[in-house]
């Protein structure tokens, strides 16, 4: 599988360590749109309107400056750099040692300085949406489409691609072709809070699962002794099916 994941805004950091090394990051390919974003994010998180173009709290001054300090800031793996609502539902450190080895196989997260990252991927805490249109660039979502189609279609391969993303993240990759038949987008019924929760729990329990599916009614079937689901299929070949999933 291949299993999509949105990052965080809230971030835990190091206050040592290692700093960030691009060029050992997966998906290489993408190290030359990694390099302008963050030239570019380092540059407008200097600017008096800094908060402004971010689209965050002025109050937020130390998470804006922690941008202008990106390539000397510790670097933290990405199983233990985000937190909120989904990863602690997810509880990467509870994992046993056979499911954490199909978590850092399968999982992928979306990121708007970094594109795509694995779990053991080391990257400093940053401040960035993907709604972002950072001068320079433009809109983020459109400058990562190009790149991220090229590495998460081969990423895929021919297996499932189980799509627990935000809608501002899914702008940035849409599975296309042989890779959108096997595209099911994770859907939640009632409050974004409570989706984030339910899509972090899905998560883990894919990452628990004995063997892997291969299909869409295989997923669902694999969860349902956990969840109650629906199945929907898409209406053209170019959309995801649909698996609505509610925690019993």
């Amino acid at each position: 599988m291949l299993v999509l994941l949105p990052p965080s805004e809230s971030k835990h950091g190091r206050s040592r360590g290692a700093a960030l090394d691009i060029d050992r990051l997966s998906f290489p390919a993408l190290s030359a749109t990694r390099t302008a974003v963050l030239d570019a994010l380092g540059d407008v998180s200097t600017r008096p309107d800094a908060a402004s173009v971010l689209g965050v709290s002025p109050n937020l001054v130390d998470d804006i400056a922690r941008n202008t300090r990106l390539r000397a800031a510790p670097a933290t793996p990405v199983a233990q750099l985000y937190t909120g609502v989904l990863y602690d539902a997810l509880d990467l450190a509870s994992f046993d040692p056979a499911a954490l080895r199909r978590a850092r196989r399968w999982i992928v997260v979306q990121s708007a300085a970094f594109g795509a990252l694995r779990l053991g991927d080391k990257v400093p805490p940053y401040r960035l949406s993907m709604a972002v249109n950072l001068p320079g660039l433009g809109p983020l979502a459109g400058l990562w489409r190009a790149p991220l189609d090229d590495q998460l279609t081969a990423a895929a391969g021919r297996r499932l691609v189980v799509d627990c993303r935000s809608s501002t993240y899914a702008a940035a990759w849409t599975p296309r072709g042989p890779v959108a038949r096997r595209w099911v987008r994770i859907e939640v019924p009632g409050a974004t809070h409570g989706a984030k929760h339910t899509r972090g729990l899905v998560t883990r329990a894919l990452c628990e699962l004995p063997t892997e599916p291969t299909t869409p009614r295989a997923l669902q079937e694999a969860l349902r002794p956990t969840f109650e689901t629906e199945l929907v299929a898409p209406a053209t070949a170019a959309r995801p099916w649909s698996l609505s999933v509610s925690a019993r």
